[in-house]
């Protein structure tokens, strides 16, 4: 299974492999205690994306739109796609995020690419 959640959340067993795809590091978070199995900015929006979107739920169809758009041009993707595949196999995955809206932000964006785009 494939899930997002808020990197703030204390970290559980059945997360699985954590992920942290914000392109910032999140704020008072401790990279020792915070369990981040991986982090992969790279696969974040563009700031200035990110910086237009500034988490308006009205601007939330357009940013996904722009957003996969970046997904679809960037050359990390790929290789991000395959390394969810592998840790799909052994067990969870969890898309990590900072952002408070727990509805609009680019984790749930990031899952929604891959369950409609890429089928995981």
């Amino acid at each position: 299974m494939i899930q997002t959640k808020r990197v703030y959340e204390p970290p559980e067993a059945k997360d699985g492999f954590r992920i942290l795809v914000d392109r910032l590091w999140p704020r008072g978070i401790n990279k020792r205690n915070a369990k981040i199995d991986l982090w992969v900015k790279e696969i974040a929006p563009t700031n200035n994306l990110r910086k237009w979107f500034n988490h308006v739920p009205e601007k939330w169809d357009e940013f996904k739109q722009k957003y996969f758009k970046e997904l679809d041009e960037l050359s990390d993707t790929r290789e991000f796609i395959n390394s969810i595949t592998e840790h799909l196999q052994k067990g969870n995955v969890t898309l990590l995020y900072a952002a408070k809206d727990t509805q609009h932000n680019n984790a749930v964006a990031l899952l929604e690419y891959l369950h409609i785009k890429h089928r995981i």
